[in-house]
Formats: C-alpha cells, sequence, structure tokens
C-alpha cells in the first residue's frame, strides 16, 4: 500500500476503536474512571483500570467513537485539555501504585476549538511530555489509526511506541503539509509518501519498536498475542529500578534522528 492509503485505512470508519481493543482485551474487568477533577470529563479519552491476566494496568485510549452519534460524543477523537489532565491524573495514580501505563493512540490532533485554548490545551499537552518522561512505572503506547501532532503525542511519551501495520504517526496530516508547502491539499499523497508517517517507515527510522498486525473484530487469537506481547513487556520493565525505567525512556528520544552505525 502507498503511504496515503495507509493514511485512508487509519481513518477508515469501520475498523477498531479504542474501546473494541478494551472490550477485546480485558473485558469486564476494565473500570472506567472519570474527570480531571478541574473540569470536566472529556469523553475522547476513555481511561481506567483493568486486569492484564493477573497484574493491574492503567488503560488510556482515545477514542473517536464507532457510529455517528459516538463521534459527536467523543468528539471524532480529538480531546480537550480536561482529557489530557484525566490522562495524566491517572497516569500519576498508577504511579503511585507502581502499575504499568497502556496507551492506545488513535487521533487526527488534539481539539483546536477556541475553548480548549482558553482552558490551556497547549499546557496540558505540555505537562503531560513532561511528566511522562520522568513518570516512575513501566509505559506502552500503541498507535491503532491515526497519531496527530501533539494529541497524539501528549499519551505517546512512552518506554516503546508499536504500531499497527495500516496507522500512521505524523506531526501534521498530509492535507495540512501539502497546504503549506504547495498551496494545494490536492497533493496529499506526495507529502504523506515525504512525512514518512507509515508504520515501516518509522521502524526504519527508529522512531517505534514494533509493528503489529491489524486485527479484526473476531481476531481472539490476534489479541490473545497482543496481550501476551504486552505483558512480556511489562513484566520486562518492572524488573528494573525506578532510574533504570526513567533514564531508559529519556535515551530512547534523544537518540531518535542520531546517524545510525
Amino acid at each position: 500500500m502507498a503511504a496515503y492509503d495507509k493514511v485512508m485505512a487509519a481513518r477508515a470508519s469501520d475498523k477498531l476503536t479504542s474501546v473494541d481493543y478494551i472490550a477485546n482485551m480485558f473485558g469486564d474487568s476494565f473500570i472506567e474512571l472519570h474527570g480531571d477533577r478541574r473540569y470536566a470529563d472529556d469523553k475522547a479519552i476513555v481511561a481506567g483500570i483493568a486486569m492484564l491476566y493477573n497484574m493491574p494496568v492503567t488503560v488510556i485510549g482515545i477514542e473517536k467513537g464507532r457510529n455517528t452519534k459516538e463521534r459527536m460524543e467523543r468528539n471524532f477523537g480529538q480531546a480537550h485539555p480536561e482529557g489530557y489532565r484525566k490522562a495524566l491524573r491517572l497516569m500519576k495514580q498508577a504511579e503511585k501504585f507502581h502499575r504499568p501505563v497502556l496507551c492506545f493512540v488513535d487521533t487526527s490532533g488534539a481539539y483546536p476549538g477556541i475553548g480548549a485554548e482558553e482552558r490551556g490545551q497547549g499546557q496540558a499537552i505540555a505537562e503531560n511530555l513532561m511528566e511522562m518522561m520522568t513518570l516512575k512505572t513501566p509505559i506502552l503506547s500503541i498507535v491503532i489509526g491515526e497519531g496527530g501532532s501533539g494529541g497524539a503525542l501528549g499519551l505517546a511519551v512512552a518506554d516503546e511506541v508499536w504500531m499497527l501495520e495500516n496507522s500512521v504517526y505524523s506531526v501534521i496530516s498530509p492535507e495540512g503539509c501539502a497546504s503549506i508547502l504547495w498551496k494545494d491539499s490536492t497533493k496529499a499523497p506526495e507529502a504523506a509518501e515525504a512525512l514518512k508517517m507509515t508504520a515501516q517507515d518509522l521502524f526504519d527510522l527508529g522512531v517505534i519498536e514494533r509493528i503489529i498486525r491489524q486485527p479484526k473484530a473476531d481476531d481472539m487469537a490476534m489479541f490473545e498475542s497482543l496481550k501476551m506481547l504486552i505483558s512480556r513487556t511489562f513484566e520486562k520493565n518492572l524488573s528494573l529500578s525506578d532510574e533504570e525505567i526513567t533514564s531508559a525512556r529519556y535515551e530512547r528520544f534523544r537518540k531518535i534522528g542520531r546517524p545510525q552505525d
């Protein structure tokens, strides 16, 4: 598939969303928690506690919705500042009890509306980036659709970042990039190729650690395999000291862009 075909697949209305992954992987063990304790509960962010086999984990996902009504309620996966603050509240809670944090990322970007800006959208995302970098518990982020700009990065400062094979992760959309560079949004396919935003491109560049096969709704074997991979990753990182966890996370981001030997 060409890069722009991957973009279209990442945006497809029939693909699985965060709540699907949570339901298939954690079932009734997932307990959703609400609110940022400051303003409101942002439904674009689904967050709570679940059991990964015998391991308690904190699960946070950006949710776009699966039909028109849900998409309106979820603001099409564009989180407000209260959504990022809710996510950070649960991450700090996870740190207190040394629970690993699992994030599902699927957003075109954080909500750019006036209300969100008035309530500190940029600051909320910046606080997440800063706090996640030094969070003293393992973090794993998986891009399951679109990973757009700071809205995605606000849940992707992790020990490892994985992507589904038909997902994308970029600082800007191909249409936005084409509009800026060529003043022509129809050049989005060319922009998508240049942005190197596909899972394979980012794996080759060392930006992500793993590419995951795209699961179907009834592919329970795939979900079980994904659970096992996540569990092993968390077990490995839980064996490290707090300083080792944060130092490795810091070095992960520092080495991105360095020439490879």
